[in-house]
């Protein structure tokens, strides 16, 4: 009998990933450009899809820090709707026309993401959607706090 309640509890742990709820996260206001969602949050992991800086008008800032910012600004409410924040990224994607601009985004970046900072790959591309010369994909993963045993079990 023993074996027989492992068994089964092995194969719920196992199948409950498969099962598990996608979800979609989009910030309240907020309406995608195109034919995506702005997040997608499954099994504690939000998968947000990549942001320019872009304001809620549709206008990019001129000042390149402030399109930085921007860009962060939109990211950071994808995860706050999934009840993230900087500190759950795990992975970050950067991706900027002009690489001459590291320094600047690097500068702006880190004032967001908190150490431990997440891994981080940044890539010079040739051009993004309209006047965009950054844009930044996250994911994210929520901690889960470690279960704590029943007090008063068998000794």
């Amino acid at each position: 009998m023993t074996k027989l309640l492992a068994s089964l509890a092995l194969f719920a742990l196992a199948t409950s990933s498969l099962l598990a709820e996608k979800r979609i996260i989009r910030p309240k206001g907020s309406s995608p450009a195109g034919p995506y969602s702005p997040g997608i949050l499954i099994d504690g992991t939000l998968y947000a899809a990549g942001q320019v800086g872009r304001d809620a008008k549709g206008n990019v800032p001129a000042d390149f820090e402030a399109e930085v910012k921007q860009c962060l600004d939109n990211v950071h409410a994808i995860l706050d709707e999934a009840g993230m924040g900087f500190n759950d990224a795990v992975s970050v994607q950067v991706y900027l026309t002009d690489m001459d601009l590291f320094a600047r985004m690097n500068a702006v970046y880190m004032s967001y993401f908190p150490e431990p900072r997440p891994a981080r790959t940044t890539v010079g591309v040739a051009k993004l959607v309209g006047t965009a010369r950054i844009e930044i994909t996250v994911t994210a993963r929520k901690e889960r706090p470690l279960v704590q045993p029943a007090s008063g079990g068998s000794r």
